[in-house]
């Protein structure tokens, strides 16, 4: 893009990667920059500790129940499959 842009922007950027629930995709695209750009900014952040531990907590958390979500996710479609399944079988 070529455009510089500020320390808050990027701040900003790395704490809504962090804690939307989105992936780094989605915000990159939503805020107009590169995927590796915008994962060298968070991988910059947290190396030099500046991401406040409320947020690294929120993104713990976010990843722990996008886990799980899939988890669960995985578990209803072999549920669905298994039921069909049965009902197809003739007694």
């Amino acid at each position: 893009m070529g455009t510089k842009r500020t320390d808050e922007f990027r701040a900003d950027a790395v704490r809504i990667a962090l804690t939307s629930g989105l992936t780094c995709k989605q915000v990159a695209s939503d805020l107009g920059v590169g995927v590796s750009t915008l994962n060298k900014w968070i991988t910059t952040q947290r190396d030099t500790e500046m991401v406040p531990d409320k947020d690294l907590d929120l993104a713990r958390e976010n990843e722990r129940l996008r886990r799980e979500n899939r988890i669960l996710k995985e578990e209803r479609d072999i549920l669905k499959k298994a039921t069909a399944f049965f009902a197809s079988q003739k007694p």
